[in-house]
């Protein structure tokens, strides 16, 4: 009798059991969506950040730049990243003006962020920017890295000259400091910490009405990739992966590949990067 009951209290518990997994298998369906949460890259990443740079620079210097598609002469204007200067960027710069465009850096100095309204200062670096490239009778190319990006997307919308097409390099388009591991150094070189308002976070989603390239790395051990991503909703964007750090990536020669290829389309002629090996276009994590 006793075995009896336990094999009746086993099948109880058998059947409750099964009917709780119906249950929690049923869950997802009658849950709404959890929002994915970008974190910034974790410690690791962050640490190896100098060595792996090092390594990319290296290679830069022994790539092979024969194979490149050669430049037109348009202009080509190049932003830094956050506590960057024109040193920084030399080796991208270079490398387009070794190609046969007209490139240049920004003109700043070291980026130290906005200050002020930041939208008032977006007009002043317009300006700055127009009165670089007005000389030139070509639409100019925008490339910024990193926190640059986000200026070559806000120029692009603000200035009165034509612009051929804007690429961002691991730039957080999110505008989430939270997502990156700068706000110590954006503090330190800005005096405050970065804080911007939703509507102008929302504002930097929407990519210039011109062909708009988002260069991002998964290893990038600064900005967190998915804060990368543009959406893609849009038949002239894209976002191209490649694999690198955030330090090396203006001299990374993966990205100096697509640089050079999408800077080489000319106007009304650009198409999606294509290149053997590259990432298929991502879509932008939900909200």
């Amino acid at each position: 009798m006793r075995n009896d009951r336990i094999n009746c209290l086993t099948a109880d518990l058998t059947g409750r059991l099964a009917d709780t997994m119906k249950t929690i298998t049923a869950l997802p369906d009658a849950l709404p969506a959890v929002v994915p949460v970008i974190s910034s890259p974790s410690w690791a990443l962050l640490g190896i950040e100098p060595l792996r740079a090092a390594m990319e620079y290296a290679s830069c210097r022994l790539m092979d730049r024969s194979g490149h598609p050669p430049g037109d002469g348009h202009p080509v204007v190049v932003f830094p990243g956050l506590a960057a200067d024109a040193q920084s960027i030399a080796p991208l710069v270079g490398f387009c003006h070794g190609l046969g465009y007209e490139a240049r850096d920004w003109g700043r100095g070291i980026n130290t962020g906005p200050t002020g309204d930041i939208d008032l200062w977006l007009d002043t670096l317009t300006a700055d920017i127009e009165a670089l490239v007005a000389a030139h009778r070509q639409p100019v190319s925008l490339i910024g890295w990193s926190l640059g990006g986000i200026y070559a997307r806000e120029v692009a919308k603000r200035i009165s000259l034509p612009v051929r097409q804007v690429i961002t390099i691991g730039t957080p388009i999110t505008g989430e400091a939270a997502q990156t591991n700068v706000s110590l150094i954006y503090r330190w070189v800005n005096g405050t910490l970065p804080v911007l308002e939703n509507a102008f976070k929302a504002r930097l989603l929407t990519a210039p009405d011109v062909p708009t390239t988002s260069i991002y790395s998964r290893s990038d051990g600064v900005v967190a990739w998915q804060a990368c991503l543009q959406p893609d909703d849009h038949p002239m964007i894209e976002n191209v992966e490649v694999d690198g750090s955030h330090c090396g990536l203006c001299w990374n020669p993966a990205v100096l590949k697509v640089v050079a290829d999408r800077l080489a389309h000319s106007p009304g002629a650009w198409r999606p990067y294509t290149a053997q090996g590259a990432a298929p276009q991502m879509p932008l994590p939900a909200n």
